[in-house]
C-alpha cells in the first residue's frame, strides 16, 4: 500500500525533531558474537536468544555485556552521558509462564545532586514496532536504521539521555518478545508490559557495576505504549513487586482503553499497530484464534505476517492509512468485530488500565488534540484513579491539532518531556507530590 504524503512528512518530521543519528545497519553486539536471526536485513546478535532454562526469581539476570552508546562524549569523569550494559533478565508473562526479557542499564557519569543515594528510573519505550531489530536496547547503539528494508528510530534515547544528565541511573526494557528471538512482542499487553518494567528495576539493582542501592528511590517513565506500561506497572506493583517501592510514575498518553484506541488508529497514520496488537493477543490467548480465522481474510493474514517484523517507521510507510475493513472477510472493521464478539470484548476489558489503584504518586499527561491515542480515554484514566483515592497530578498538554494523527500524538511528547522529567526528579529527591484531582471537572 503506498504511503500517504502526510504520513511521509510526519515520519520525517518526527525523525528530524528527535535528532536521531544515522548508524550502520550491521549486527549490534560484541565483537565475535554470531547472529541467530536476520530481521529485515538486520542481524540480531546471539545475545538476544534466550537459553532453554531461566532462573526462578523474577528480575534475575540471565546475562549481561557492555553496550556501546552511539551518542557518547569523552570527559575527565568518564564517558558522557554514561556507561551502558546490555541485559537479559527473567520475567513472568500474562499466562504465568517464565519469559526472558532484554533491555539496557546505563550508569550515569553525572553526579546525582538530589537527596539520598543515586535514584533509578525504568524507562518504558513508546511504540517501537514488532520486529526484533526495533528493540530499544539496540536503538541505544543504532539510533537510526535505514537499510532499504527497515526504518527504525530510537526516539526514546532523548528521554534516557536527559535523565542521565541529571545523574539519574536508567534501565530500559525491551518488553516481552521485542529483541528476544523466541516469540513475538506482545504489544500493549497490560500484564506483560507491567512485569517487564518492574523486573527491569530488579535486574538493574542486581548488577555489580550499578551504583544504585536498595535504598535508591525508583521512578517509572513512559509515553504512549510506555505510558500504558508504566501505568499498568504502578497498578500491579503492590501485588507483583512489593520490593519495588515507587517514588513516582509518569504516564504520558497512556492507551488505557484499547477498544477506543482501536477505533482511533484504524485508517490513521499508525494503523499498522492494529496488526501488532492482534499478533500479540493471538500469541497470548490462543482461544482468540478461531475468532480470527472466522474474520481475517488472506490480505489481513498477509498484513499480520508482514507487520510482525516491522518497526514503527516501516508501518508508517507501509500501512499508514490502512483500513481494517480490507482485512476482514465480512468487510467489517476490527471495531465492528469487537462489538460482535463477547470473547473479544472480555479480553480487551481485562486489558483496561484504571481498574486498580496505583502505588505511589502518578502524573498523567495527554495532549488535548491527540487523536491517535485519544485524549479522552487517557484523561479518563486520571479520573478513574482519582476516584480510587490515588495521588494524581493530571496535566493536559494544550497544543493545536495539525491534521496529522502522528504529529498530534508526538508533539506533546516533546512539549511535555522536560516538565515530566522535572516532576519525576522531584519525587526522586524526596519532595512530596500534590494532587489536583479536585480540579478534574474543570480540566480539558
Amino acid at each position: 500500500m503506498p504511503p500517504r504524503p502526510r504520513t511521509l512528512a510526519a515520519a520525517v518530521t518526527v525523525a528530524l525533531a528527535l535528532g536521531a543519528q544515522a548508524a550502520p545497519a550491521a549486527a549490534a553486539g560484541p565483537a565475535g558474537a554470531s547472529a541467530t536471526e536476520v530481521s529485515r536485513g538486520i542481524e540480531i546478535p546471539a545475545f538476544y536468544t534466550p537459553p532453554s532454562t531461566l532462573p526462578d526469581a523474577d528480575g534475575a539476570l540471565v546475562r549481561s555485556e557492555p553496550l556501546r552508546l552511539a551518542l557518547s562524549l569523552p570527559s575527565l569523569g568518564g564517558p558522557l552521558p554514561g556507561r551502558a550494559t546490555r541485559l537479559m533478565y527473567k520475567s513472568t508473562d500474562a499466562n504465568g509462564e517464565p519469559v526472558a526479557v532484554t533491555g539496557a542499564y546505563i550508569e550515569p557519569t553525572a553526579a546525582w545532586r538530589g537527596d539520598g543515594p543515586r535514584p533509578l528510573v525504568a524507562v518504558a519505550p513508546g511504540t517501537m514496532g514488532q520486529g526484533d531489530q526495533c528493540a530499544a536496547s539496540m536503538a541505544l547503539e543504532h539510533p537510526l536504521r535505514l537499510n532499504g528494508e527497515t526504518v527504525s528510530v530510537g526516539y526514546e534515547d532523548l528521554s534516557v539521555y536527559r535523565l542521565l544528565l541529571r545523574g539519574v541511573a536508567v534501565v530500559v526494557t525491551d518488553y516481552v518478545g521485542l529483541g528476544t528471538t523466541d516469540r513475538l512482542h506482545t504489544y500493549v499487553n497490560r500484564v506483560d508490559g507491567a512485569h517487564a518494567v518492574l523486573d527491569a528495576v530488579r535486574a538493574a539493582r542486581s548488577l555489580d557495576s550499578a551504583s544504585v542501592t536498595p535504598e535508591s528511590r525508583v521512578g517509572l517513565f513512559g509515553y504512549s505504549q510506555g505510558g500504558g506500561a508504566t501505568a499498568a506497572a504502578a497498578e500491579l506493583q503492590p501485588s507483583y513487586a512489593p520490593d519495588v517501592e515507587l517514588a513516582g510514575t509518569y504516564s504520558g498518553a497512556p492507551p488505557a482503553d484499547l477498544a477506543e484506541v482501536t477505533e482511533a488508529i484504524d485508517g490513521g497514520d499508525l494503523a499498522g499497530a492494529l496488526g501488532w496488537s492482534l499478533n500479540g493477543f493471538l500469541q497470548t490467548e490462543p482461544a482468540l484464534r478461531p475468532i480470527a480465522d472466522r474474520y481475517i481474510n488472506a490480505a489481513g493474514e498477509e498484513a499480520l505476517k508482514d507487520l510482525s517484523t516491522m518497526c514503527v517507521g516501516d508501518a508508517l510507510f507501509g500501512y499508514g492509512g490502512a483500513d481494517s475493513t480490507d482485512w476482514t472477510k465480512t468487510g467489517q472493521s476490527l471495531g465492528d468485530v469487537i462489538r460482535a464478539e463477547p470473547t473479544l470484548q472480555a479480553f480487551l476489558a481485562e486489558q483496561r488500565i484504571g481498574r486498580l489503584t496505583p502505588a505511589g504518586p502518578v502524573r498523567v499527561a495527554t495532549g488535548v488534540s491527540d487523536d491517535l491515542v485519544p485524549h479522552a480515554q487517557s484523561r479518563q484514566l486520571a479520573v478513574d484513579w482519582c476516584r480510587k483515592g490515588a495521588k494524581v497530578t493530571y496535566d493536559p498538554v494544550v497544543l493545536p491539532g495539525v491534521g496529522s494523527g502522528l504529529l498530534n500524538h508526538f508533539a506533546p511528547l516533546l512539549a511535555d518531556q522536560g516538565k515530566a522529567i522535572s516532576w519525576l526528579t522531584d519525587r526522586l529527591s524526596g519532595k512530596p507530590a500534590g494532587s489536583n484531582c479536585w480540579s478534574m471537572p474543570a480540566q480539558p
